[in-house]
């Protein structure tokens, strides 16, 4: 026991960590923030993706990135030795690889190598075609030196960039960096002077200044789109399955009926708190990041509480037997499994790179909960097949064949999906893994209600009646209890043992 509470305290510990992180994260559509060029070279804004630009509504489809980037403590209009870029992945990746370079105005020259060549600047490119630069920050209440088309400018704001692609959706980078182009010979020079900047940027699609935008895709990234509707038709899901499992669990008191209602309802809980976060960022741009923190995290509770209730129905409890055998051991691994994937969650948020487009499942936390989930498979399939063979009640054995069948599947298909992934662009990707999952828990969910629905599920459930004289009376009224002639009596096992009409026989614990 006292184990079990160290391991639970270390969980516990571990969550309170993740909420802290995350609650002073920013968000990755409106972006504020300062940056101090005294103690870095260079900040990552945000990653966002642009869906592909119809050439009928261009101004209406195509992407926007504006805003407003300041240095309140100076007052000047000469150029500043600063950069805002916005670059597609085929610049961001050489520009980006190269941060690191130890000689910062070597750094510069070989992060800009590429960019220079396609960006347009007005003095050492007026050939190129692309709008990827401004020199950061603007002066003090007037647009950005490169802004030479206020009309363009969104109202309110120093800097517009229109982000256009005719073949298909793309993710684009934005970053400030401590490098500057020196005019007079067109090279790139790291930037020693010190300030604090102050940036407010949006990152939207669709024309900002026109109403009517589609709220559930007008300030998601494109990977995100349509994950609002996802989330509200699962929560609809919930909302009719739970009230039946409330009612069944009413109607039926058991330990196994309030795990499965538990389960469904942290499911509920998680994807409540998702629908309020992407509901704010219709609103607002920015979200409330902590509550889908939670609600990700309750999300992995409700899929471990889910796996619990499988294993314990594999191993018979409270069906075939009454006792459950290494409990400990069963609640320890299904922690392990709990805390695998809740690292796994903070690998994803924390380490991986954002150049990376990778799903959770290709890194090596991925591999180890997939392992993990694996072999938990294995020991699900053993105990069930221990539990059939043990069992000679053709309905329970029956039940078992259908639960088999059913659970099997929620075990494998995400190691499918983890297989399938890799293959699905990175622009869906995100989509694909969140709608299989919740249909494979929901489904899961909806399954065991079924086959442990009340008007069945009394057939194989150990059952306590509250009363001796209910109990008797439902054993008496159950047709296939009754053998022999009219006037032959048979004793309910659980009570056995005990005093029935004057009769006394051996005690036999049959209590649940």
């Amino acid at each position: 026991m006292a184990t079990h509470m160290i391991i639970f305290q270390q969980f516990s510990q571990s969550l309170s960590l993740i909420f802290v992180f995350f609650i002073i994260q920013a968000s990755a559509l409106h972006v504020s923030g300062q940056w101090d060029t005294n103690t870095s070279f260079f900040t990552f804004v945000a990653k966002f993706g642009f869906q592909m630009t119809l050439i009928q509504r261009k101004a209406d489809t195509q992407g926007y990135i504006f805003g407003n980037i300041t240095a309140p403590s100076v007052n000047r209009t000469l150029p500043y030795g600063f950069t805002l870029a916005v670059l597609d992945k085929e610049y961001f990746y050489e520009y980006y690889k190269n941060r690191n370079v130890d000689d910062k105005d070597l750094a510069c020259k070989l992060m800009f190598e590429q960019v220079q060549k396609a960006a347009y600047n007005v003095y050492c490119n007026e050939e190129g075609k692309q709008d990827f630069l401004r020199r950061i920050p603007c002066p003090q209440g007037r647009l950005c030196l490169e802004e030479d088309s206020p009309e363009l400018v969104v109202n309110g704001y120093q800097f517009t960039f229109a982000i256009q692609d005719l073949t298909r959706p793309r993710f684009w980078y934005a970053s400030l960096v401590a490098c500057y182009q020196d005019v007079a010979d067109c090279t790139w020079h790291h930037s020693r002077e010190q300030m604090v900047l102050d940036y407010d940027i949006w990152l939207v699609n669709g024309d900002p200044s026109k109403k009517g935008q589609n709220p559930f895709e007008y300030q998601f990234s494109y990977d995100l789109q349509d994950t609002v509707e996802i989330y509200l038709l699962f929560l609809v899901l919930y909302l009719l399955l739970l009230p039946l499992l409330v009612h069944a669990m009413f109607q039926q008191r058991h330990t196994i009926r309030r795990l499965m209602t538990a389960g469904a309802f942290l499911e509920l809980i998680s994807i409540l708190c998702n629908v309020t976060h992407v509901l704010l960022i219709v609103e607002n741009g920015e979200g409330l990041k902590t509550m889908s923190v939670i609600g990700d995290v309750l999300d992995i509770l409700g899929r471990s509480s889910l796996m619990l209730l499988l294993m314990l129905l594999a191993k018979g409890w409270a069906i075939t037997r009454q006792p459950l055998s290494w409990p400990g051991c069963l609640f320890v691994v299904l922690i392990l499994h709990a805390s695998a994937n809740v690292c796994l969650y903070v690998w994803m948020q924390t380490e991986v790179d954002v150049i990376e487009d990778i799903d959770e499942y290709q890194t090596w936390p991925g591999w180890l909960a997939l392992i993990l989930r694996f072999l938990i498979m294995l020991w699900f399939l053993y105990e069930l097949r221990s539990t059939i063979d043990f069992e000679h009640d053709p309905a329970k054995v029956k039940f078992f064949l259908h639960f088999a069948a059913a659970a099997l599947i929620w075990f494998l298909y995400l190691p499918i999906v983890a297989v399938i992934a890799p293959f699905i662009s990175a622009l869906w990707r995100f989509k694909f893994i969140l709608s299989t999952t919740y249909s494979a828990d929901f489904v899961a969910f909806a399954v065991l209600c079924h086959l442990l629905w009340p008007t069945r599920s009394h057939q194989y459930f150990l059952l306590a009646a509250p009363h001796r004289g209910e109990e008797l009376e439902e054993f008496a009224q159950a047709p296939h209890l009754l053998t022999g002639d009219m006037h032959t009596t048979v004793i309910p096992p659980a009570f056995e043992g005990k005093f029935v009409n004057g009769d006394t026989r051996n005690h036999v614990n049959a209590s649940i």
